[in-house]
């Protein structure tokens, strides 16, 4: 399965993100808990060079712990400040106050030996689609102040949002690379949800999830769907279609319908907490 996708729009959201690199102190970077390294941006590294960054594995309730605690480690030792974060979460935002704080504090004090107080730090907040930036921007602030959406591309232009005297975030629309040089990484990125679903082929998708899904997590499928999933995945998606009844005229099964089910119990965790990509090292 190819997957290939970089609208017009994104040439101009990264343009954009070029021309605002100079007004901020501190990049914050959401990726997804389940594919870390997948889901960030290549790009980000080259316009954000010389800048504080810290990295938010977002969605970490989705993921598993042991995984999620390993990633946030492997960031770490690469020099980040890293965080586990699920911004759904009332409460859960504290960690990543204290964080951003960390990052900007030389910047703080190199501004009060210039004798510039109360300045606040701006920061950028970045990440590919649907990754959950606009809820993160809502969940820090405590209010409802950016759009959200469970499609990609709800952020179509930028926008600042003071938080508090201390720090203002710029929230700008989700980009992707211009070419996936890994095809991996893009089926990862089609599993999150991070390209439009009319773009991809879902029964291929679901195909290559259910091999992924029985490669490392063996029985998951069969708990949810009451199934035998030890075959060809696309027997695997003829039974989730008739477990879940779904059905065109004629009782033929659905696995069109089946597919989009079985993604959408992934992608809100209703398979379980469940990680794709694992630490280089590892």
């Amino acid at each position: 399965m190819h997957v290939q996708w970089y609208p017009g729009h994104m040439t101009k959201a990264k343009r954009m993100m070029q021309e605002n690199m100079k007004l901020i102190d501190l990049i914050i970077e959401l990726a997804d808990a389940r594919i870390p390294e997948s889901s960030r941006n290549p790009d980000i590294d080259e316009l954000g060079k010389n800048k504080s960054r810290v990295i938010l594995l977002n969605k970490a309730d989705l993921a598993e712990e042991s995984w999620n605690k390993a990633w946030a480690d492997y960031y770490r030792e690469k020099g980040y400040l890293a965080v586990n974060v699920n911004s759904r979460k009332n409460g859960t935002m504290k960690p990543v106050q204290e964080v951003i704080r960390e990052a900007c504090k030389e910047k703080i004090e190199r501004d009060r030996r210039r004798g510039i107080l109360n300045r606040p730090v701006r920061a950028m907040v970045v990440g590919i689609p649907n990754v959950g930036k606009s809820t993160f921007i809502n969940s820090l602030a405590g209010k409802a102040c950016a759009k959200t959406g469970n499609t990609p591309g709800v952020t179509k232009g930028k926008q600042w949002i003071r938080l508090n005297r201390q720090v203002e975030l710029l929230d700008t629309p989700g980009i992707l690379w211009p070419k996936f040089e890994d095809q991996q990484v893009g089926m990862m990125l089609a599993f999150i949800g991070s390209i439009k679903d009319e773009l991809l082929n879902t029964e291929e998708l679901a195909a290559e999830l259910i091999l992924r899904l029985n490669q490392d997590y063996p029985g998951v499928l069969e708990r949810k769907y009451q199934i035998i999933a030890d075959q060809e995945p696309y027997a695997v998606l003829e039974r989730i279609a008739k477990s879940r009844h779904c059905l065109l005229r004629g009782n033929e099964l659905d696995t069109e319908k089946a597919a989009l089910l079985m993604l959408d119990d992934f992608r809100s965790g209703r398979l379980g907490r469940l990680t794709l990509e694992y630490p280089p090292e590892m």
